[in-house]
């Protein structure tokens, strides 16, 4: 059988599709995959801050339409960068185990944070991390950053920034590990929704990939990243709002934190909920709910009124 995997075109997507491909072909040898490269809206849009593009699923949106056109049959994701709501036909059913969930500070001259000089130039394209960025550090300047990880590295290494912030798991996944100063903790910068998470998506009615790839599913990140999204559904964030959640597993009991900041970094208001595995929905929708009762609700609705 021929099986084709929809990806974004980047060097990261293609890594992390040919570690799926490559473990589909070891399970299952008498399978044909193939990678089919599709560019989507965020690839298209270069020059400007994901926030002012607007709009969901700016990394997903025509994957997920080729999945529906059956010009392919699966398509890996990084959890980040899909939409609380999926298109109807289509569900996430394979979620591979959880690669490093933090953000990592990456600088040619300074080991940390917390030595990085006042004033310094830090480049990010998240709204997210600018904004408890700016919590804990507001002499600094942040700067917009977009491109892969390659181009990132090169305008560091160009003197544009002083630093910048990048997802841990994508550093980890191209081999440049070594190039993290400082792995930042949860208490610092909260993640992003299902950072470090793979989900691969298929068509609801095609249980013959559903029963291919079943083997690749990871409970522990299943169960996490299913709190965090119930959480970003709850909120009905997008790009254009600093939200962020990280759920983590202890024994039978999961913990999750979540958070909601003004964009300037001047309020962030941040909870967390600690329940049993099996209540994950639940407890993301009551984290959210307490944290709207908090004063989120006023954030949002003034964030979403510029928007």
């Amino acid at each position: 059988m021929v099986l084709r995997i929809g990806t974004r075109g980047s060097k990261l997507a293609l890594a992390q599709s040919e570690w799926v491909k490559k473990r589909i072909e070891g399970r299952h040898p008498h399978a044909q995959v193939q990678l089919v490269r599709i560019k989507t809206t965020g690839d298209k849009i270069l020059d400007s801050p994901l926030a002012k593009i607007g709009g969901k699923g700016l990394f997903v949106k025509e994957i997920e339409e080729a999945l529906l056109n059956k010009r392919v049959d699966l398509a890996v994701h990084s959890m980040k960068d899909v939409p609380a709501a999926l298109p109807e036909g289509l569900i996430l059913t394979t979620f591979p185990k959880r690669e490093d969930p933090h953000d990592a500070f990456v600088s040619i001259d300074c080991p940390n944070l917390g030595q990085l000089p006042r004033g310094s130039r830090v480049g990010t394209g998240s709204l997210r991390r600018a904004a408890q960025l700016l919590h804990i550090r507001p002499d600094l300047e942040l700067l917009p950053l977009r491109g892969n990880v390659d181009t990132r590295l090169r305008k560091l290494e160009a003197g544009n920034f002083q630093a910048i912030i990048l997802a841990a798991a994508g550093m980890r996944r191209l081999g440049f590990e070594d190039r993290i100063s400082q792995l930042l903790s949860t208490e610092q910068i909260l993640p992003a929704i299902g950072q470090g998470a793979l989900g691969l998506e298929v068509r609801h009615d095609d249980e013959e990939t559903i029963g291919l790839i079943d083997f690749l599913n990871d409970e522990e990140t299943q169960v996490t990243v299913e709190a965090e999204r119930a959480f970003l559904k709850e909120l009905q964030g997008g790009c254009q709002v600093p939200i962020a959640a990280f759920s983590r597993l202890n024994g039978g009991r999961l913990d999750l934190e979540g958070m909601v900041a003004e964009l300037d970094g001047s309020k962030v208001i941040r909870d967390r909920i600690t329940g049993a595995r099996n209540k994950a929905e639940d407890m993301g929708i009551r984290l959210a709910r307490r944290l709207l009762a908090s004063g989120a609700d006023e954030i949002l609705e003034r964030i979403y009124g510029k928007a």
